[in-house]
């Protein structure tokens, strides 16, 4: 079973963009609503795709620069990476068929 790994801007390049497999990356806020909505729908993506699929989390507030680069203006946001470019972008509560769907056209 594959969980959900939690990264901050300095491991992003070697977690995210240096990772020999697509990255699915959650960016999410403590205090954020949806995000806790969110969460399960990107742990079942970890644990139905972790063997073709890197999962991580990065908590917008302590790590502004990757929010910054990767243009996060609202969470949950999800930004999923291949060859170390963003493939697929949605920002805002989703739920899992649609999470899984999504995925499922990259992989």
């Amino acid at each position: 079973m594959s969980s959900t790994i939690s990264i901050n801007d300095a491991e992003f390049e070697t977690e995210v963009l240096k990772a020999t497999q697509p990255v699915l990356v959650y960016f999410w806020a403590s205090w954020c609503g949806p995000c806790r909505l969110v969460a399960p729908a990107v742990q079942a993506a970890a644990e139905t795709y972790g063997d073709r699929l890197k999962v991580v989390k990065m908590e917008s507030d302590p790590n502004p620069e990757t929010v910054a680069k990767y243009k996060v203006e609202g969470l949950p946001a999800l930004r999923l990476f291949k060859d170390s470019e963003v493939i697929e972008s949605y920002e805002g509560a989703i739920g899992k068929q649609k999470l899984m769907s999504i995925l499922e056209t990259h992989l």
